[in-house]
C-alpha cells in the first residue's frame, strides 16, 4: 500500500471512529455561589442539557463547606437534588447526590430534563450537622453539538480534497506532472 493510501485509510479510520465527539459539550456553570443555609455553605454548578430519550444529562455537582461551629462536613452528609419545570405543568424527579471520589463534600447527580426551559432547583442537605437548603432557576436546552454522522458527513469533501492534493504531490515528486 502506498503511502498515500495508507494516510487516507488512517485518517479515515481516525474519522469513523468518533469517541471523542461524544464528550463533554462544554463546563459547568454556577447558578447558587457559597450561599449559607443551616451549618452549611452550600455551591451548585450545572451543565443542564435536555434528551429526548430519557438519559438523565441534566448534571448537577454540589460542593460543601461547613461553617459555624462544624468543622468539616461529616461523612454521612447526603445531598438531594429535586427539580420541576416551571414552562409547563410536569412531575419534579428527585435524586440524591452521590460523594465524588468518597468526598462528602463534593457530590454529583445526574436528572432527566424532558424538555426545553426553564426549571426550578432545589438542593436540599442532611446531615449529622443538620439540614440545609437552598434553590435556584436553570435554563435546560439540547446540547448542541452535531451528531458523529454529521460531523463525518461534513468532513468527507475536506478528506477527499486533502487526498486528492496528497496525490497530487506524490506524481509531481515522481516526475509525472497532471494536467
Amino acid at each position: 500500500m502506498s503511502r498515500g493510501r495508507l494516510a487516507v485509510a488512517i485518517a479515515m479510520l481516525v474519522v469513523l471512529v468518533p469517541r471523542g465527539l461524544a464528550a463533554h459539550s462544554g463546563p459547568p456553570y454556577p447558578i447558587v455561589s457559597n450561599q449559607i443555609a443551616g451549618p452549611y455553605s452550600i455551591s451548585l454548578w450545572t451543565d443542564p442539557d435536555t434528551t429526548d430519550d430519557e438519559t438523565p444529562a441534566g448534571q448537577f455537582w454540589v460542593m460543601l463547606e461547613a461553617v459555624g461551629d462544624v468543622k468539616a462536613v461529616s461523612a454521612g452528609t447526603i445531598a438531594t437534588v429535586s427539580i420541576r419545570p416551571l414552562d409547563r405543568s410536569g412531575n419534579p424527579r428527585e435524586r440524591q447526590c452521590v460523594p465524588v471520589g468518597g468526598d462528602a463534600a463534593r457530590q454529583f447527580v445526574a436528572l432527566v430534563m424532558d424538555h426545553e426551559g426553564r426549571f426550578a432547583v432545589r438542593v436540599t442537605v442532611d446531615g449529622p450537622s443538620g439540614r440545609g437548603q437552598v434553590e435556584a432557576e436553570v435554563a435546560a436546552t439540547y446540547d448542541l453539538r452535531p451528531s458523529p454522522g454529521v460531523v463525518v458527513l461534513y468532513l468527507v469533501p475536506f478528506i477527499a480534497v486533502g487526498a486528492l492534493w496528497v496525490k497530487v504531490l506524490v506524481r509531481r515528486r515522481r516526475g509525472k506532472v497532471v494536467t
